[in-house]
């Protein structure tokens, strides 16, 4: 290292803080996978890759089937539905 260079004043991390909302971590994915975005971005004429796979992942997310609670919620009321009012009220009673 050159001794011109002052790193006194210096101080560890990012020099541009990550926007609000965002936070870094490590992930590991498949080599076919990255290379799949990697080469969608380079298509396109550049961009981020790290960002096609956060909308790949918003996509899914809100695309995303009712909760499970939700379902369960469902399954049990057409299944109590499906019953007489005489099975039912046996149930109660037992």
């Amino acid at each position: 290292m050159r001794k011109e260079y002052d790193f006194s004043q210096g101080r560890r991390g990012a020099v541009i803080a990550a926007a609000k909302g965002k936070s870094r971590i490590t992930i590991r994915l498949d080599d076919d996978i990255l290379e799949w975005f990697r080469q969608q971005v380079d298509d396109a004429g550049g961009g981020s890759y790290q960002t096609m796979i956060n909308g790949a992942l918003r996509a899914y997310m809100e695309s995303r089937p009712e909760p499970l609670e939700a379902i369960v919620r469902r399954v049990v009321m057409e299944q109590l539905q499906k019953t007489s009012p005489r099975q039912r009220k046996a149930r109660k009673a037992a």
